[in-house]
């Protein structure tokens, strides 16, 4: 994983973390990387200080560690507050953006295609990285 410190064209500064370094250029070139604060599609890497460990007689804290964590607490906050519907998603996030059914904290999976789609239409919806996707309970027939 990679942290990037991004910035939008209204100046906007927010940070993102992508599965490598080519990760964020095929997700910016296809439309998936937008501004929280305005939702703006035209981000782009901002100038950012290498982080630097020093010798200060303490031992570092692993990132690695720490970065799975993080992912582990995140992963358990979206399993118990957001409701998994699965290839639904756009039909679902759809319905609540046009008001044919309730809002709620949603997730699942849709096609690049129709997460486009859905981004044109101005349905507020992100892609959720691999690292924080809850796993789904086996249904058993």
């Amino acid at each position: 994983m990679i942290r990037y410190a991004l910035i939008c064209d209204a100046s906007h500064e927010f940070e993102a973390w992508f599965r490598n370094s080519d990760d964020f250029d095929v997700q910016s070139d296809a439309g998936l990387v937008e501004c929280p604060h305005c939702a703006s599609t035209e981000v782009r890497k901002a100038i950012m200080a290498p982080s630097i460990a020093r010798s200060s007689g303490k031992s570092a804290a692993d990132p690695q560690k720490m970065m799975m964590e993080m992912a582990g607490e995140i992963r358990s906050h979206i399993a118990e507050n957001f409701d998994y519907v699965g290839d639904k998603f756009a039909t679902e996030a759809r319905a609540m953006h046009d008001g044919e059914k309730p809002e709620r904290a949603i997730y699942g999976e849709t096609t690049p295609e129709e997460a486009i789609a859905l981004k044109d239409e101005g349905v507020p919806c992100a892609p959720l990285p691999d690292p924080l996707v809850p796993a789904q309970a086996k249904k058993l027939n």
